[in-house]
Formats: structure tokens, C-alpha cells, sequence
């Protein structure tokens, strides 16, 4: 039995989709006997496998991207919301013409596409064995909870990663310059978001000057001064200037009670002086 199955079957917590198919898939493996289940993503163009386990020989592998309209996964999509089980492959007139199918040599297939809530689809739950199945009522019903559920993780996923782009709020104002107002309480995971995001957007947009403005920051201590200091630090790393400004008068006070060292550091008044500072003047005329 390969090492994939003998890892532990104990469910784990999970901080994303991936991580949830991981986890349903060996929640699977425990109730059906079929030999591999995996969980695939297609954009209509390409098939790719994201998560698979194989409980004896080794049918897939993570990462194997296919021709879309060459998969059994296809045909899944095909047929819509209701799940497609194929006992032989060879006999089947959707599969058995299929190079999969070929290089399989027989077996049995059984999917459901996964679906977000407004319809679109994601890709596909899936079992494969090179040995013929009977697919009974268990093997239906198991594939129908899981698909629903993943569905109920896409939509966990992709609400998390919106409220991670309003919680990091950076504005882009011209070519090469962005602004992050940074408002509110600095939680040890907030700046986690707040350190990925700046340094992801700063690559995207390939940014020279960072204004990082304070004026909405509700605190500042030891552990949000240590915080702001891994932000300009790893700005200026990637080769972005950092400029610090909005510093209200009760923040510049506690400041002082804390080990944040502003030496190599530009601080200026408000947005409008950061702005001159990088060469830009605001015509008030227009």
C-alpha cells in the first residue's frame, strides 16, 4: 500500500480549498474501496489534477495537466449536475475511444463537477480503478456530500480572500507609486495579510515608492512598531521605497515608549508632501 494511504487518516484543520480536498479525499478513502480519488480544476482548455490519493498502484499524480476534451472529467462536466458512473471504460461509447482509457487498459470511473454557488464550474471529484466496479448507493451519495461541500469551501475561499483585499486596501495613484492606508487594530495575522499583499501588489504593478499612511491606525506598541519595521524592511528589500506618513500627534507619543528605530526611514506630513517628496505637485488649480 503506498505511503500517501498509510499517512494519518485523522481529519486536520484546513485553511484552504486545497487543503480541504486533501482532507476529503482521505475522509473518502475510508468509507469506498476504489483504488484513487482526485479532485481536478479545469478551465475548459486544460485539465489539471490538484489533489489526488491512490490507496495501491499510482493511476495519477498531483500536478498532471491534460487536454480538457481528452479527460474523463469532461465527460463529468458534460453531464451537468448529476453524477456519472462508468463501470467499464472499455465498454462505455463516452470513454471507450478515449487515450486514457487506452493506457488504463479497463476499469471504472465514477465523478461529480464541482460547482460554485452562481453556477460555474470549478472542476470535478473523481474515483478511478483499473479493476470493474459495482457503484452502489454509498459511492453516490458520498460523491454528491463532498462535491456540495466543496462547493461550500470554494465560497469560504473566495470570501476570505476578498475580505484579505479590503483589509489591505493599497491604491494605486500613478505609474510606480501606490498608497496602503492602514486603518484599524495591526493583529499578528493581520500583518501576515498586510505584509503579503504589499509585497504581491508591489510585484504586480512594479512599484518603485510604497506611501504607507498611518493617519487610520487606531494603536501603535511594541508589536505593531516591530510590525511596521518587517513592512518598510521587506519593501525595501524588493527595491520599493517605503514612506511613512500620517503620524497623528498621540502615535508620535507613544512611539517614543517603543523600540521602533526610524534611522534610513522617510517620514513626512500627509499623502500631498509624500507625493512632492517623490517628485510630484498637486495643482490646485484643476
Amino acid at each position: 500500500m503506498s505511503s500517501i494511504y498509510t499517512q494519518s487518516m485523522k481529519l486536520k484543520s484546513v485553511h484552504n480549498f486545497e487543503e480541504a480536498a486533501q482532507n476529503i479525499l482521505y475522509f473518502m478513502s475510508k468509507l469506498i474501496n476504489i483504488n484513487t480519488l482526485f479532485v481536478a480544476k479545469n478551465d475548459k482548455q486544460v485539465n489539471e489534477i490538484q489533489k489526488v490519493l491512490n490507496r495501491e498502484e499510482i493511476l495519477l499524480t498531483e500536478g498532471t495537466i491534460l487536454p480538457f476534451e481528452e479527460t474523463f472529467c469532461k465527460i463529468s462536466v458534460d453531464h451537468g449536475h448529476e453524477i456519472l458512473t462508468i463501470e467499464d471504460i472499455t465498454e462505455n461509447r463516452l470513454t471507450k475511444h478515449l487515450g486514457v482509457t487506452t493506457n488504463l487498459g479497463g476499469g471504472s470511473f465514477i465523478a461529480i463537477p464541482i460547482y460554485y454557488e452562481n453556477g460555474e464550474n470549478y472542476g470535478t471529484i473523481c474515483g478511478l480503478d483499473k479493476n470493474k466496479l459495482q457503484f452502489t448507493d454509498q459511492h453516490i451519495e458520498l460523491f454528491q456530500t463532498m462535491s456540495s461541500l466543496l462547493t461550500y469551501v470554494l465560497e469560504l475561499d473566495r470570501a476570505n480572500k476578498e475580505i484579505k483585499e479590503l483589509s489591505v486596501p493599497i491604491v494605486p495613484l500613478t505609474k510606480g507609486v501606490a498608497i496602503l492606508p492602514v486603518i484599524g487594530e495591526i493583529s499578528e495575522t493581520r500583518a501576515e495579510i498586510i505584509i503579503q499583499t504589499t509585497l504581491e501588489n508591489c510585484i504586480q504593478r512594479s512599484l518603485d515608492h510604497m506611501i504607507i499612511d498611518l493617519s487610520g491606525i487606531s494603536d501603535i506598541d511594541q508589536n505593531v512598531s516591530g510590525h511596521l519595521l518587517n513592512i518598510v524592511k521587506l519593501l525595501t528589500l524588493i527595491g520599493v521605497t517605503p514612506i511613512l506618513t500620517g503620524f497623528r500627534p498621540d502615535l508620535a507619543i507613544k512611539t517614543l515608549d517603543t523600540s521602533m528605530d526610524f534611522k534610513n526611514i522617510i517620514i513626512v506630513n500627509n499623502v500631498e508632501s509624500a507625493l512632492s517628496h517623490i517628485g510630484f505637485t498637486l495643482n490646485r488649480n484643476l
